[in-house]
């Protein structure tokens, strides 16, 4: 066996040591870096697309050490592999937008599964969040996906991440009407429900003098979950409440002269 022989073979089970004790650290960083993930904090999504590009990589460099091992160069190697990688993303330029914002989510965590959001002109209960879109579900229980780099570019409003919210209400009463009688019987309404906190205590006043009206604001607070409750008992009561004392609710009228 000539000396050129022994030197290929030599390199070979080098090149195959190398790949096999590649493969076992390989797998055992993969598993570390999953328990560590596991303790984290991170959006399992997160966890998930961590672990394949940790995978991916590390298998590169160790095809390139093998190689380089076996003598090939890998200068033309790497060339591919950067040209290719730019036509890729040219090409799904979108979709990487989309996984960017989605790695944002994941991270900054501006709401989460069954948040109650307003983005991008839909609001909806959030369903689940993945790389690319996050998918949520309308009060009319209509499924909407929504790309994420569109959320991240878009205004968010979260109305469950605090623990309280503030009902606001506006209603109109007639310049006849006695202003003091109507805050009465709307803090009357106020205390009559328990699901509206007195602290902070309701707000209602005199907003404005309309064309053909007096608006007086109602502003309470109640728990995020009994908001729509809260709302549509206040709308409600009112009514019932100016009808029965009197306080009519004027409409809008117009004047018309006829000249002759």
């Amino acid at each position: 066996m000539s000396q050129e022989t022994k030197d290929i073979l030599m390199d070979a089970g080098i090149a195959a040591v190398i790949l096999f004790v590649g493969w076992i650290a390989i797998r055992v960083i993969l598993r570390i870096e999953k328990k560590a993930l596991a303790k984290s904090r991170l959006d399992e999504a997160l966890h998930l697309f961590i672990l394949k590009a940790t995978k991916v990589i590390l298998w590169i460099v160790l095809v390139i050490s093998v190689l380089q091992n076996l003598g090939i160069s890998t200068a033309s190697l790497l060339a591919v592999l950067g040209a290719g990688g730019a036509a890729i993303a040219l090409a799904l330029k979108d979709s990487l937008g989309n996984i960017a914002g989605g790695l944002i989510i994941l991270v900054n965590k501006p709401f989460n599964r069954g948040d109650t959001i307003e983005t991008a002109g839909v609001c909806g209960i959030v369903d689940s969040i993945d790389l690319l879109t996050t998918r949520l579900h309308t009060f009319d229980n209509k499924v909407v996906t929504v790309p994420n780099g569109t959320i991240t570019t878009s205004v968010l409003i979260n109305y469950s991440s605090e623990d309280m919210r503030r009902v606001d209400c506006v209603f109109s009463i007639s310049y006849d009407a006695d202003i003091e009688k109507a805050r009465t019987l709307m803090e009357n309404i106020a205390v009559s429900h328990p699901g509206i906190m007195t602290e902070p205590e309701p707000v209602i006043g005199v907003a404005s003098h309309g064309d053909h009206a007096v608006l007086m604001d109602f502003k309470v607070w109640c728990a995020t979950e009994n908001y729509f409750d809260v709302k549509y008992f206040l709308e409600e009561n009112v009514k019932v409440a100016f009808d029965e004392a009197g306080i009519s609710i004027p409409y809008q009228q117009v004047d018309v002269h006829i000249v002759k």
